[in-house]
């Protein structure tokens, strides 16, 4: 007997995948997990009924939600990241020399758990020597920590459950008042097909907090729509004034250079959300 897995992405629109096994099923103190391997993408975490990561095409989403923002600040010493607990963007992270310290603080135990057995090609990074990972609130966390980090990235789920309060304004007030005085923060905020509502209202909030406010976009086929975005707010630093000629190449598969400021560039009907 064949098994589908389809997450309704609206109440009348969703992706399938065809799943081979299942490894885990279980509710957490904070959402239902569930670990798959599917036919054409690979293992794949679900957190609440949707797509988190898959080993097919994860790469995409955790450089981008990265490098952007390592390589518009100039010496970007201490990075947190809030949620996250697959691992990817800190995997992606501690591929910057300047980096020092790396911190992790993921609310839910268990999808560091999961993901380092069965995903370790995305978690395996998570015990280098300079990764922290705390299994607490990120929003906490961000309200006791002032003047810390030079780089926040919100690696977060949509907003519901217990990631609701990481798409608020406070949190974002929050977020600024943690980094450093050049600072700089990132989010995914979703895409611009069903959310375009959830890309205004962030651009908003983070515009009457920071001075420097620019929306991304990449690539992404099983995340809603496919094409996803990311906020970027910073105190300083403007992502397209860097001189793309003084990035580094990375191992990396979808970030490069070249895509830099390329990325910023947005279909029309995205770039008038952010107006």
């Amino acid at each position: 007997m064949e098994l589908w897995f389809t997450e309704k992405q609206t109440p009348a629109f969703g992706i399938t995948a065809k799943i081979k096994q299942t490894y885990v099923s279980e509710k957490t103190d904070f959402q239902d997990l569930a670990m798959v391997e599917t036919e054409e993408f690979g293992n794949m975490l679900l957190l609440d009924g949707m797509v988190m990561t898959t080993v097919k095409d994860e790469f995409v989403y955790h450089e981008m939600a990265a490098h952007p923002a390592l390589n518009t600040h100039p010496n970007p010493k201490k990075v947190l990241v809030v949620g996250g607990g697959d691992g990817g963007v800190i995997r992606e992270v501690i591929k910057h020399a300047d980096v020092e310290k790396a911190v992790l603080v993921e609310i839910d135990g268990k999808v560091i758990e999961y993901s380092k057995k069965y995903l370790p090609e995305i978690a395996g990074k998570l015990d280098e020597p300079n990764v922290e990972v705390l299994v607490n609130d990120g929003y906490m966390h961000i309200i006791e920590h002032k003047n810390e980090y030079d780089v926040i990235i919100v690696d977060s789920t949509e907003p519901v459950g217990p990631a609701a309060p990481l798409f608020e304004r406070g949190f974002y007030q929050g977020i600024y008042e943690a980094l450093r005085e050049d600072g700089i923060f990132v989010a995914q905020t979703d895409n611009p097909w069903f959310k375009a509502d959830l890309i205004q209202k962030v651009n908003k909030d983070v515009k009457e907090i920071f001075p420097i406010v620019h929306v991304y976009g990449c690539n992404i086929p099983t995340y809603p729509s496919g094409l996803w975005t990311f906020t970027m707010g910073s105190k300083k630093h403007n992502p397209l004034e860097v001189d793309e000629t003084q990035i580094p190449e990375m191992d990396t598969k979808y970030y490069s250079p070249r895509l830099h400021k390329a990325a910023f560039v947005l279909p029309k009907f995205v770039e008038d959300l952010t107006k």
